[in-house]
This record gives C-alpha cells, sequence and structure tokens, in this order.
C-alpha cells in the first residue's frame, strides 16, 4: 500500500474511533513526536491510547494529501469542540506500514490534559 492509501485510511479510521483499524495501519515500533511541544511516544499500543485518549470532540478532515511511495503528508483541517486548528503531518512507512508520524502545528499551544501516562517529553 502507497503512503497516501495509508494516510487517508488513517485519517478515515480515527475520526470513525475505530481504533482496531487503526491500530492494523501502524508498525508495532511506531514514533511519533510533536516537535512543538516536545512529545514522543513509541509503540504501536502507546500512539492508539494517545489518540483514543485526546480529549474533546475532534474531527480532522485532510485538505491536502502528497503521496512518495514510503513517505507521505497531509494537513488537516482539525476540530475539537469550537476550536480549528491546521495540521501538518509528516509520515514515513516501513514494512508496509506507518512507521513515524511528525505533527507540526503552526498555532502555538500547551498540550491537553491527557488520561494517559505513555507520553514522553523530550
Amino acid at each position: 500500500m502507497r503512503a497516501g492509501e495509508l494516510i487517508e485510511a488513517f485519517w478515515r479510521t480515527a475520526n470513525a474511533r475505530d481504533w482496531d483499524g487503526f491500530g492494523r495501519l501502524l508498525h508495532d515500533e511506531v514514533i511519533y513526536e510533536v516537535p512543538q511541544t516536545r512529545e514522543r511516544l513509541r509503540g504501536r499500543a502507546n500512539y492508539v491510547e494517545f489518540n483514543q485518549t485526546y480529549p474533546g470532540n475532534w474531527t480532522a478532515t485532510v485538505t491536502e494529501l502528497f503521496d512518495q511511495g514510503a513517505k507521505g503528508m497531509s494537513v488537516v483541517d482539525f476540530r475539537v469542540d469550537d476550536a480549528a486548528e491546521t495540521g501538518i503531518s509528516l509520515f514515513e512507512m516501513r514494512d508496509g506500514l506507518i512507521a513515524r508520524i511528525t505533527d507540526w502545528w503552526p498555532t502555538p499551544y500547551d498540550p491537553p490534559q491527557r488520561k494517559t501516562d505513555k507520553i514522553e517529553r523530550y
């Protein structure tokens, strides 16, 4: 599966809260990072939990998608409750699965309080 197909499935399953389907798209050793908040997660189960516990009623609508085979990027209109943000996600694939995700959020923010202890700060 090419990067673009995996990225489309990633956002579709996340919006549907299909956590089993979402998890099947991720490499066992997936790494997720947000450079501006210095958050990092390692491993499929931790990253799924991170998304399951994101507070508020949120959706992400893909507005742009770039596919370069083993790498890709999405730009999303991310809405949570009454707030809207633009998110830029860089994806790297390995063994046909998403192995690394780096999220960039143009608007500075502090990460929300979470109900998970899986987040590393670096």
